[in-house]
């Protein structure tokens, strides 16, 4: 009930409707706090180093503090396996996506097993203080811009009236066959617009290798790695589970929300492969 969001007082009112007991708010709290051993347990565990896409994104929060409410990042690690068995892999709270947090992370799943021998790319929102992360940390591991992400930020140097016609011409990039196609497409996109929107042009064309590396992964993975649409689904659970809540009390309740969130997403997808990776064109 806790984690579908029912707070301490309805946990106590729906047990007395149901089992027709009455248990103490210590005794809610209490049970809740056992959650918080399992995060260590979580947070602690040896990794397995069979994931060949990791898809890494951070999500924020509202958090309680000794002089107000303060955002606070979750940053998040999601893997798929090439059997199609994905995992939400680990997560932490951060001040900010920076790069020494965003490093500070990445190396901790390293150093539990996470080595990255079987990595094949990594999918990111293109954050620069996670790409830098990534260098020190995964630097021979191809990545995999978000093409969601890039082409909101494409939609802020364009005028309204343009954007529609504009990212419907960008959208044919990824959607080619083949790289050479993809280049293509984007140099007829490019001729175009360069001239009445440069800097929209710019912004795509800056990223735009690794906007396509996802084109020499196989065909069946293609929409699950060029956007990190997966994660941000996960993401989706937890606010839905934290939207009855204007903020959290503290940094262990945020854990443990998290935590329980995750734990439920990880149990149901064992039981559910994603089917482009069984079988793979």
């Amino acid at each position: 009930m806790f984690l579908a969001g029912v707070s301490t007082r309805r946990v106590r009112e729906v047990l007395r409707i149901v089992v027709g007991e009455t248990v103490s708010p210590q005794t809610v709290t209490r049970v809740v706090r056992s959650l918080e051993e399992e995060v260590r347990r979580f947070q602690r565990r040896r990794l397995s180093d069979c994931y060949c896409y990791l898809l890494l994104d951070g999500i924020a929060l509202k958090v309680k503090g000794a002089t107000g409410v303060k955002r606070r990042l979750v940053l998040c690690a999601y893997g798929i396996r090439k059997d199609g068995r994905r995992e939400m892999i680990s997560f932490r709270q951060a001040g900010s996506e920076s790069e020494a947090q965003w490093e500070g992370f990445l190396r901790d799943m390293c150093e539990r097993g996470l080595e990255g021998r079987e990595l094949e790319l990594v999918v990111t929102d293109g954050n620069p203080g996670l790409h830098r992360g990534l260098e020190t940390v995964y630097p021979y591991v191809a990545r995999q811009r978000c093409w969601v992400h890039k082409l909101r930020n494409v939609a802020t140097k364009l005028p309204k009236r343009t954007q529609r016609e504009c990212l419907q011409g960008a959208r044919r990039i990824y959607l080619a066959e083949t790289k050479r196609e993809a280049v293509l497409w984007f140099r007829e996109w490019a001729r175009e617009w360069r001239s009445g929107q440069p800097k929209a042009v710019r912004c795509l064309e800056a990223d735009l290798e690794e906007l396509l590396s996802f084109l020499s992964c196989p065909r069946g993975h293609w929409r699950k790695v060029r956007t990190t649409n997966a994660i941000e689904r996960a993401f989706r659970e937890v606010r839905r589970r934290t939207r009855p809540m204007s903020c959290f009390q503290n940094t262990a309740s945020v854990d443990r929300i998290i935590y329980g969130v995750i734990s439920h997403l990880n149990k149901s997808w064992e039981v559910q492969p994603l089917q482009q990776f069984t079988h793979l064109s």
